[in-house]
């Protein structure tokens, strides 16, 4: 592979990468709020509580897919590259089905719990993501 088609790939790494990453930090965002809905649904504001922080969960869940699609996308494209670990970013589907048939602190604290591993799940992806790019502008800054 010639220094052209070698950054051309580089590159178009580096572009999924930050994609992924966009996609990481808004499910990090969703996650909090879902977190801070939580607790107020836990203190008794049940209705405000329980309806804005399904309503960040399902957002966060979207985000979550679309950065699982990025990703894919991200290690179809290292594979031109590199050989770099793989890694997985989830958020379990009882999260609303629990909170919604087992109202009561039991659950919402369940619920909590839930979110607080997918927020700690998508902090290691971020931080994933952001090691394999940092390689990648090394490698890029190698070839230039």
């Amino acid at each position: 592979m010639n220094r052209e088609e070698q950054l051309r790939e580089l590159r178009e790494a580096i572009n999924a990468g930050n994609q992924a990453l966009v996609y990481l930090n808004n499910a990090k965002k969703e996650l909090s709020s879902a977190s801070s809905f939580g607790i107020a649904d836990m203190l008794g504001f049940d209705f405000i509580g329980g309806f804005g922080k399904h309503m960040k969960i399902d957002n966060a869940r979207r985000e979550i897919e679309l950065a699982k699609n990025q990703i894919g996308v991200f290690q179809r494209e290292l594979r031109d590259v590199s050989t770099l670990q793989d890694f997985q970013v989830d958020i379990g589907g009882f999260l609303t089905f629990a909170d919604f048939f087992f109202d009561g602190l039991i659950a919402d604290w369940f619920v909590q719990s839930k979110i607080s591993q997918a927020k700690k799940q998508v902090d290691t992806g971020i931080y994933n993501v952001n090691r394999i790019l940092n390689e990648l502008h090394r490698m890029e800054h190698e070839i230039q």
